[in-house]
């Protein structure tokens, strides 16, 4: 147990010591990217990845804090992967510090749980589940970067930081790229859910699974107006932030009153 601590705690201090390294470069005006921050951000979602797999035992554990961990993990790792492709440095200095948040509060907070067994068929929809809302994590985020740098275009305020930053263009397309990516995970997740989730009302899962369909409506109504009258700028920002907050309640607002408030286990 002491040495799952550790790895734990390095994971946490790698996580902020990356989101500084990233930061610094925004703030003086310097070079946007700095490899040697996602390398030691690498480093910190693989020791985090396996004190997950350690302290569950390479099984899925969904309950309240270790499903924020894991989500947390995960958000990392595809935060690591969209500056591999499209560099965008602020996205880890959002990113990075939450993780670690959540990864101590997994560790040092939250109660001892046990993984509940689940059939091959729960792990799929679980895992997809997963991966969208992680993806339209990021683009939330993104969505948050988006609204900053337009604020500052429109009131002038041209500081170090936003010359740093992509082309608002970039940050742009790049978002609606991850929500085209999230809305098809979202879709998956509703189809196998409905394919392999047997009695909704008895596991009180029928609130997030209408919670899940607004905000795969939201998100579908946005990506139509993307495509069909070319929504930007402050309607996307808007319609991403409410889309990710209505999915936020579904996947850990629920989870979070049943858990925390009325004890119950999932």
């Amino acid at each position: 147990m002491a040495a799952l601590v550790f790895f734990a705690l390095l994971a946490i201090v790698l996580y902020l010591t990356a989101a500084t390294a990233l930061a610094r470069p925004l703030l003086s005006g310097g070079q946007p990217l700095n490899r040697s921050a996602l390398l030691l951000a690498g480093t910190a979602v693989a020791i985090h990845a396996g004190t997950l797999l350690s302290v569950h035992r390479g099984s899925l554990d969904l309950h309240f804090f270790s499903a924020l961990s894991l989500v947390a993990c995960v958000v990392s790792a595809l935060t690591l992967v969209v500056n591999i492709w499209r560099p965008v440095a602020a996205l880890g200095v959002i990113v990075f510090p939450l993780t670690a948040l959540l990864l101590a509060l997994d560790t040092f907070a939250a109660p001892v749980t046990t993984p509940l067994a689940l059939e091959w068929q729960i792990k799929l929809h679980v895992t997809v589940a997963l991966f969208a809302f992680s993806v339209l994590s990021i683009a939330a985020a993104l969505a948050i970067l988006l609204a900053v740098q337009e604020r500052a275009l429109r009131h002038r305020q041209f500081g170090p930081w936003l010359r740093a930053l992509p082309p608002l263009t970039l940050t742009e397309t790049l978002l609606f790229r991850l929500i085209g990516a999230g809305f098809l995970l979202l879709t998956l997740t509703l189809l196998t859910g409905v394919l392999f989730v047997d009695n909704l009302f008895g596991q009180h899962l029928m609130h997030k699974t209408v919670l899940s369909i607004i905000a795969w409506v939201v998100f579908g109504t946005l990506l139509y107006g993307r495509w069909r009258h070319g929504w930007r700028g402050r309607s996307a920002v808007n319609l991403t932030l409410v889309g990710m907050g209505v999915l936020l309640l579904a996947f850990f607002g629920t989870k979070a009153v049943l858990e925390l408030i009325l004890h119950r286990t999932p």
